[in-house]
């Protein structure tokens, strides 16, 4: 069958990365690139952040109502970092008059990268990563430091600030979520494998690289340059190929 002169394009990366800041950064930059983009609302049981809008973002519904899409074939229904999500990949599929576009969970965005459903779409899978390849190369040669032991600590500490910008004080729900997405990183950051295009980006949704001054600045920007460039069907020199031996040490 021939491949549809649509595209599947996938953003994901562990949780606090900088993944959302990013795509709005591009929206701001390169509008054109961002109105081409059909995004896949998800359903989600989890509650909304501050900022996010039902319907846009994601649904929000309860668990229960989520649970019943199990029984139809058109979703896709994942349990992530403890929240219940699921999609009708298909209507997407079909309605979407762009390429269709994914941001979140790499557990989520491999699912859809290999899903039946999308096989004859052209795909660009983006994984942003906290750390880079030469880094993750220089931990593996240390002694008595573990490369899961940093990336906890890492994003621990960036959902940290992030969450206490967002929330102010903090309770105990919101330490043991971020504990939760924090374990997890280790895991996710595994999967960049899966992903054509691996963007080292050290300004996670924590940095004021991406809000506080006219254009983002540091990383902010060079993990934005390179995105807008893969939408545009090249290949950016910062952009990185992973593969499961990187991880053996």
């Amino acid at each position: 069958m021939a491949k549809n002169s649509k595209r599947l394009i996938v953003l994901s990366g562990p949780s606090c990365a900088g993944k959302s800041p990013l795509l709005k950064a591009v929206g701001d930059l390169f509008p054109k690139l961002r109105e081409q983009l059909v995004p896949c609302v998800f359903y989600n049981s989890r509650d909304a952040r501050p900022g996010e809008e039902d319907g846009v973002d994601y649904h929000f519904r309860s668990r229960e109502e989520i649970e019943h899409f199990r029984d139809k074939d058109d979703f896709v229904v994942m349990d992530v970092r403890g929240d219940l999500q699921a999609a009708n990949i298909v209507e997407w599929r079909d309605e979407a008059e762009g390429d269709l576009f994914f941001e979140g969970n790499p557990f989520v965005g491999r699912a859809l990268l290999e899903h039946p459903a999308l096989e004859n779409l052209e795909k660009v899978g983006m994984f942003l990563s906290p750390i880079s390849k030469e880094e993750i190369r220089a931990i593996g040669v240390m002694e008595n430091l573990e490369l899961d032991d940093l990336v906890v600590t890492m994003m621990r500490r960036k959902l940290l600030r992030r969450t206490q910008r967002q929330k102010g004080l903090l309770g105990l729900p919101e330490l043991e979520d971020i504990e939760n997405r924090a374990g997890s990183a280790p895991r996710e950051l595994r999967m960049a494998c899966h992903f054509d295009h691996v963007i080292p980006n050290h300004d996670g949704e924590d940095s004021e690289h991406w809000w506080a001054f006219p254009l983002p600045l540091g990383d902010a920007r060079r993990a934005t340059l390179a995105v807008a460039t893969l939408l545009r069907g090249e290949v950016p020199p910062i952009a990185e190929a992973w593969d499961e031996e990187l991880f053996e040490s």
